[in-house]
């Protein structure tokens, strides 16, 4: 999948990833795709919750050995 931005949250455990897309979404604009690097797997359980949240699109993760790619799309100001 295609991403507007990468933010890499390699080696940080839950919840650094999630407040840091948080802080990265708000200076997206509507309608850009994140994609956020992780290695740790609670983030293919913790983002669609964070989505479904606070209102953004959860388009799905790609998982390669243990790094996990989530991507998420800004939908909501």
């Amino acid at each position: 999948m295609k991403a507007d931005v990468t933010l890499d949250c390699y080696g940080l455990l839950c919840p650094v990833p999630i407040i840091q897309t948080a802080k990265k979404i708000k200076e997206m604009e509507v309608g850009q795709v994140l994609e956020v690097i992780a290695t740790d797997e609670g983030i293919k359980s913790d983002m669609p919750a964070w989505c479904k949240m606070t209102g953004q699109e959860f388009l799905g993760f790609e998982e390669n050995g243990d790094i996990y790619r989530v991507f998420v799309r800004k939908i909501k100001a």
